[in-house]
């Protein structure tokens, strides 16, 4: 935890619980690695919005010199309102723009991800227009079934097999597709990398005015011990070499993007609850720490198995097994579940709690407050704060 315990008491004392903090710190140093990158034709880093999309997180980065991915029009629209530029924006989105001729005015950049998405497009638009084309390149991968974005089994962008009929397309409308992008997954395996490379360099092959590769974002972080995280240097090195091959084979030079979300934030997020109430199930059950959050705020246990480190802040130093739960009315309201399986709970070692202790949830910067029940039981929201941080 980069949050000690006297500054944890502090800020609930100052804003209550539950409570996101953010770290600016490790927030700047994320996103200062990835633009130090050496890609041999140049690159851009796309911030991944909906990983959370807190207006002073925008901002940082935005100043960093990211970019940014949207994946909905509202979100390029609330991209807008904060002042991003719209020529920073990429726009990738399952559901068809509600507002695409005012996006496009602003320099929001398209990524058709459908053959519908691409006649929208042309109708919007004139002769001429650049955009870009997600494909499906019939794989995916990621840290559970639920976060695959490719293969059979995805309605992620456009089937690679008909890309010879978008490109058709396209050239009939006048239109210049001059970025691909492929994202197979989140928490892909770094091992898979350099295979994934290969296929999109191959997909590009038959899409002559593409000038820049989009490998999407989907780079594991390590939230437990066991865990293997995303090395981004070594995994630049892999696109760096692919990058030079192909050039060297087709004399093109094509710059490369990439759409990180929880590689930036995870860990600069922490969740400040309490100990609510503490019950158990007898001698043969198990002892339940209830906390003033729950999946109203962080539902990535209940809906993936997920792992995050949870700390009791106090000094005991006594340890006792309890299973965490939240405060909604639903069994699955759970932070301790086996990992990969949110149907089972595996009892965590925690110091011996008391009614009022605070808890501290940590790896919580992604997917936690932006993806979660809001409102549901009609629980306020953790409210959420950036931080200069440790």
């Amino acid at each position: 935890m980069w949050l000690s315990d006297e500054q944890a008491n502090g800020l609930v004392a100052k804003h209550g619980s539950p409570l996101f903090v953010y770290s600016k710190k490790l927030l700047q140093e994320r996103a200062e690695e990835l633009v130090g990158l050496r890609m041999p034709f140049g690159h851009t880093v796309r911030y991944a919005v909906k990983a959370n999309p807190h207006p002073d997180i925008i901002k940082l980065f935005d100043e960093t010199g990211l970019h940014f991915d949207a994946s909905s029009s509202y979100e390029a629209e609330k991209l807008l309102g904060i002042g991003v530029a719209g020529s920073k924006i990429s726009l990738a989105s399952q559901q068809s723009a509600h507002n695409l001729p005012e996006l496009l005015a602003a320099g929001v950049r398209y990524v058709a991800t459908s053959t519908r998405q691409l006649e929208l497009f042309s109708e919007a638009t004139k002769p001429g227009s650049r955009l870009a084309l997600r494909v499906n390149p019939a794989f995916g991968d990621g840290h559970s079934n639920r976060v695959t974005t490719g293969g059979a089994n995805s309605s992620f962008g456009l089937w690679h097999e008909y890309v010879a009929d978008a490109l058709e397309f396209a050239k009939r409308k006048g239109l210049i597709v001059d970025r691909l992008l492929v994202h197979i997954g989140c928490g892909v395996d770094p091992s898979l990398w350099d295979a994934t490379t290969k296929s999109a360099l191959n997909i590009a092959r038959q899409m002559p005015d593409v000038v820049t590769l989009d490998m999407g974002g989907g780079y594991k972080v390590a939230r437990t011990s066991g865990e293997v995280e995303t090395d981004m240097e070594q995994i630049g090195g892999v696109f760096a070499d692919r990058l030079r091959q192909f050039a060297v084979e087709t004399g093109r030079n094509l710059k490369l993007e990439i759409e990180p979300g929880t590689w930036l934030v995870t860990h600069a997020g922490i969740l400040l609850a309490e100990v609510d109430d503490i019950v158990d199930t007898g001698k043969d059950g198990h002892s339940f720490l209830r906390l003033n959050t729950g999946m109203n705020d962080i539902i990535r246990p209940a809906m993936y198995g997920s792992q995050h480190k949870i700390e009791v802040l106090n000094e005991s130093a006594e340890q006792v097994e309890y299973v965490v739960v939240g405060h909604n009315c639903e069994t699955s309201d759970m932070l301790t579940p086996v990992p990969g399986d949110p149907e089972k709970i595996a009892p965590r070692r925690l110091r011996k709690a008391a009614i009022g202790d605070l808890v501290a949830i940590a790896d919580t910067g992604a997917y936690c407050a932006a993806m979660s029940t809001k409102g549901y039981n009609a629980f306020p929201s953790a409210k959420e704060i950036l931080i200069p941080g440790a």
